[in-house]
């Protein structure tokens, strides 16, 4: 029952790295900008949005082309909120070898 008690140790001791980890991507903030900085995207590790700007004279371009590089600017900030979510979940669980996981 030794092996029991010492996988129950590891599984709290990750478990609180991954709170840990969870409360870091949470403060954890990355700023996106596009259109040769006409649009600004601040979201958190997370990948919530927690600021959009957008610069008025660029507002007055083609439609079409201010909803694509919106588009574009939301795809790239979710992208690098997804890199920094998994690179610091890899950090948080890494040398955790439980069996069935």
């Amino acid at each position: 029952m030794a092996g029991v008690g010492k996988l129950l140790k590891q599984a709290q001791k990750m478990q609180r790295g991954i709170a840990e980890a969870q409360l870091q991507l949470t403060a954890e903030t990355l700023d996106v900008s596009h259109g040769g900085g006409a649009i600004k995207i601040t979201v958190n590790g997370h990948g919530l949005v927690l600021a959009l700007s957008i610069d008025p004279d660029f507002i007055k371009e083609d439609k079409a082309m201010v909803e694509q590089s919106l588009v574009a600017a939301l795809q790239e900030a979710s992208a690098k909120a997804r890199e920094l979510h998994e690179a610091t979940m890899s950090k948080a669980t890494a040398g955790f070898s439980l069996p069935g996981m």
